[in-house]
């Protein structure tokens, strides 16, 4: 199979593509032909080794000490399967489903092996295969962080800021979803955009400082790291909430003190990749409450200049890379619009 691959760290020019055998599935596991995948992130960061200021050595003892411990990256994806081991019956062939290898990686490639009860669920038929590779990285760090992490209530005041990204977009939808007031930080070129997805009000913060405004939030939520406590701390009300998806060194390790201090919270952490979060946000897609946000669609050749793309910090919503047709997933299944108690994990 065809995959691309990495052997050491750096910009997108190290990404090339490589041959590899065919992965065979184990008895509890599916074989899956890989028709999107996305570059997130999460891509980014593993390839480039690009960390908060004093994190370098953590993020090599994550990835890999002299070079990348996972050389095929890629966190999500959709296809159909191609085979399933012994043990599995849940799944059939020809199956469409969605996946969310997460930190396991591996979606960058023809063929990706999951086990059968792991970060994999059946695709409705009311999404499309681009659409459905976009979903798991932003929208299960946004379900995660905002439902089981922060408890996000029906009524509070939510700032996101990095609203335009693949997390920030999801989190304004969600927040939305949930009953909140929302306020978006990001560019003038995005705000239409991000309004769509449901903003209340829209903030760019080339003109205008999004906590200098006098207005008090129950909840802010950074999203990209560029703003930190000491900014953020004056419109969060007492008691109300700092959400903290990416930040800077002193804020992951001292937050939640520096937090508690000032009469207020601070709500950090990583984001679980547990599969029924994973099924929470692809059911709100099914009905139409989640929309995933697609900047460029590229062809699986075209995986080098995905990531230059991502590499140019500008994205928005998330960088889809398709690798066939799809008219071999035979119809997988039917979700019908519902309302759904929200499902904590």
């Amino acid at each position: 199979m065809l995959a691309y691959a990495y052997t050491q760290y750096g910009s997108s020019d190290v990404i090339e593509q490589v041959t590899l055998p065919q992965p065979t599935p184990k008895p509890n596991e599916v074989l899956i032909r890989i028709f999107a995948t996305t570059v997130s992130s999460g891509d980014w960061r593993a390839r480039s080794l690009t960390m908060p200021k004093g994190l370098g050595l953590m993020g090599r003892l994550v990835f890999g000490l002299r070079g990348p411990r996972k050389p095929i990256l890629g966190t999500e994806f959709s296809g159909a399967i191609e085979a399933i081991g012994s043990e599995v019956m849940t799944y059939q062939t020809g199956d469409a489903v969605i996946g969310f290898p997460g930190a396991a990686f591996g979606a960058h490639a023809e063929f990706i092996t999951m086990t059968a009860d792991g970060k994999l669920t059946l695709k409705p038929e009311n999404i499309d295969f681009e659409q459905a590779a976009a979903i798991p990285f932003g929208a299960t760090t946004a379900y995660d962080f905002l439902v089981n992490k922060a408890k996000l209530q029906r009524g509070e005041r939510v700032l996101i800021n990095g609203a335009s990204g693949s997390v920030g977009s999801a989190c304004a939808q969600i927040a939305k979803h949930l009953g909140a007031h929302v306020t978006a930080v990001c560019s003038s070129g995005n705000a239409e955009m991000v309004r769509s997805l449901g903003a209340d009000r829209v903030i760019d913060y080339r003109m205008q400082n999004a906590v200098d405004t006098g207005i008090q939030y129950d909840m802010v939520v950074d999203t990209v790291g560029t703003l930190p406590w000491a900014q953020a701390k004056h419109a969060i009300r007492d008691g109300g909430k700092m959400v903290l998806i990416a930040g800077i060194t002193s804020d992951m390790f001292l937050g939640v003190i520096k937090a508690r201090l000032a009469g207020k919270k601070m709500v950090g952490g990583v984001a679980s990749e547990h599969r029924k979060i994973l099924e929470a946000v692809v059911e709100l897609a099914a009905q139409g409450v989640l929309q995933p946000v697609i900047d460029r669609s590229y062809a699986f050749k075209e995986m080098k200049a995905a990531h230059a793309h991502v590499d140019t910090g500008h994205k928005k919503g998330n960088v889809v890379v398709t690798l066939t047709s799809h008219g071999r997933a035979r119809s997988s299944v039917e979700m019908e619009p519902q309302a759904k108690d929200v499902i904590y994990a």
